[in-house]
Formats: C-alpha cells, structure tokens, sequence
C-alpha cells in the first residue's frame, strides 16, 4: 500500500487523462513538429520550482511519457484515483486534417480491457471540420451502442466554442445527456488558435442548452475570472482544475487565487478536478498530492475572503461532483490495495 493511499480516502475521478499514441508516422508535418516543440515550452510553467521533496517515491519511469495504458493503471494505484476517463488525442489539425495521434478505437480496446477503472471519452473533434451531422451520428454511437457518458470537443483545432454551426450537435449532445468537456482558456499548443477556446463563449452554449453539463477544463486560464462568472451564472457550467492542481505545489499563492475566486464564484459544488496527464505518472502524484495537501493560506482567506478548503470541500471535488453528473457511485473505492 502506497503512502499516498494510506493518507486519504478520497474518491477520485480523472475526466482528462489523455492518450497521446504514436505520432511518430506524423512527424514529418511542420504542424507535427511545432506541437513537439512548444510541449518542451509546456514543461516550464508545469516544473519550475518544484520542490525536491516532490521526488520522493518516484519511479524513473514516472517522469518519461507513458504510451501503454497499463502504465496509467499502475499510476492510478499508487496515487489513489479510482477512475480515469481516457482521452484519445486528436490533433488533427498538426497532420493536416489526415490523421490522429490516437484514435477513440484504441481508447476503446484500454477501456473494455478495465471497464471498471477507465471510462469512454471519445473525442468527437473537430466537430465542424469533419461535419456536424458526422459527429452527432458518432456520438449517438457511443451512446447507444457502447453506453459513453462522456465527450471531449478540443476547439483549438476546429472552431469557436459558439459558433452557430456547431448548435445542432450542442442540441443532441443535451438531449443524450452527456457530459460535454471542453478545452477553455489559451492553446498551450500551437498550431492550435486561442480565440476558439475563450471561456467567454460558453455564455452562448449554457444559455441555449441550459440542461447540457458543461465542463471547462484548464479553468479557462489564464482567463479564469471570465469562467468564474459564466460559471455563475449557468449552474451547468463547471471548472475544472487539469493541469492546474500541481501549481497548489509550485505556484501557491497563484494557486490559492485561482481557486478561491472559483469557491466564490462557482462553489464547491461545481468544481471539478483532474490532472490533464498525458501518460506522466509525476503528473498524477502531483495532482493528487497536491490538492490532497493544500489549503488557502489564512492571510489570503482574511484579505481576500476566501473560504478554507473544507473535507467536504475536497471529497466534492476530487469525484463526488464528477460522479454526480456521470451517476456513478462515490462511496465505493476502485484501487486496488496492496
């Protein structure tokens, strides 16, 4: 038994592990090769200033990019995450529109190989390059045939979130009553464009399709304040915390403000957390760890009144709220002890 287990109990679900495949026979596209690039960019943000003691107990293996699912199962055990909802990465638009890194039927084969620790994901983009019609019918797919509960829609590569073209998928997807994520805030990764994602825009989609459950990774940073208020506004908008919950390591009091703005706004009952990990394990450990261990300093709970992270708090936030909108059972543990 792992001593990150042994600390808590906290049901977890992950709605952002991605499976970024072989892009190998893709590398030889100048998109290809400026994704490549600006991940090394990527590093920077995600590991300066992480703390020496962030090391203890990892495995060599946990800091290289890891393409077999098993290697995220083995991760899920140590850190205590109960569930992950496997990503496939599109990228699409690196390759020309031609191919993906990893496509949603080798998603598929990890998933029904542990339907009890992963979870469908299909990514469904690009949604208006390959057609709308296209994509309603590949969602109605994996909902009646193979019974996904959840969606990525990665607008970067495709359109903006509130393009009027994409309303009659918006339409079906509230209808099936899925759980819809979607990429918000800057692309990270060029070629990708930034003003397709702004959290802004989902004003226009929760407006609309008031009973579709929107999730809005990355916390739609750095435009967090905007998510804040169409979160607000729209109890079926919810932030979620990938990519972010290790700066609660290396970005504290960034950190604290980021997520007590979303106490304020949003509250705890709609924020959601993840680790965006692309096959890293340290990604997981210090997702988990992170959150696990943090809470908001008490001169910025004085100054700025934010609330103190409560246990509930955190049981909320790590899987009951996913879990609510998905229908899956919080109070039973997935991990397998040892």
């Amino acid at each position: 038994m792992s001593e990150i287990f042994e600390k808590d109990d906290y049901f977890k679900i992950d709605p952002e592990c991605h499976m970024v495949g072989d892009s190998e026979p893709w590398e030889y596209f100048p998109g290809v090769q400026m994704w490549w690039k600006s991940i090394d960019s990527v590093k920077r943000p995600l590991t300066l200033g992480m703390p020496p003691s962030l090391m203890k107990g990892l495995e060599p293996f946990e800091l290289v990019k890891q393409r077999d699912p098993e290697f995220l199962l083995m991760f899920m055990d140590k850190y205590g995450v109960d569930i992950a909802c496997l990503l496939p990465e599109a990228m699409m638009d690196t390759t020309g529109y031609s191919g993906r890194f990893c496509t949603n039927g080798e998603m598929a084969k990890a998933v029904e190989k542990h339907p009890d620790r992963f979870m469908y994901q299909p990514n469904l983009s690009p949604i208006k390059y390959k057609g709308v019609k296209n994509t309603i019918w590949e969602m109605e797919y994996w909902v009646k045939e193979k019974g996904a509960k959840i969606f990525k829609f990665y607008p970067p590569e495709d359109t903006y979130i509130n393009d009027p073209d994409l309303w009659p998928f918006y339409e079906r997807a509230e209808k099936l009553g899925i759980v819809l994520d979607i990429h918000t805030g800057m692309s990270w990764v060029p070629p990708g464009k930034s003003k397709y994602s702004l959290p802004i825009q989902l004003d226009d989609v929760a407006r609309d399709f008031p009973e579709l459950k929107l999730v809005a990774f990355h916390m739609g940073y750095p435009h967090c304040d905007e998510l804040n208020m169409v979160a607000m506004g729209h109890p079926n908008v919810y932030p979620c915390l990938s990519l972010l919950a290790p700066w609660a390591f290396l970005q504290p009091r960034k950190f604290a403000k980021i997520l007590g703005e979303a106490l304020r706004f949003a509250g705890p009952d709609k924020i959601i957390w993840g680790t965006d990990t692309p096959g890293f394990g340290f990604q997981v450990k210090n997702s988990v760890v992170g959150f696990r261990d943090f809470q908001i300093p008490k001169d910025m709970q004085e100054g700025y009144g934010y609330p103190e992270i409560t246990e509930e708090d955190r049981r909320k936030i790590f899987g009951g709220n996913l879990a609510r909108l998905l229908g899956i059972d919080s109070t039973v543990r997935r991990i397998k002890k040892k």
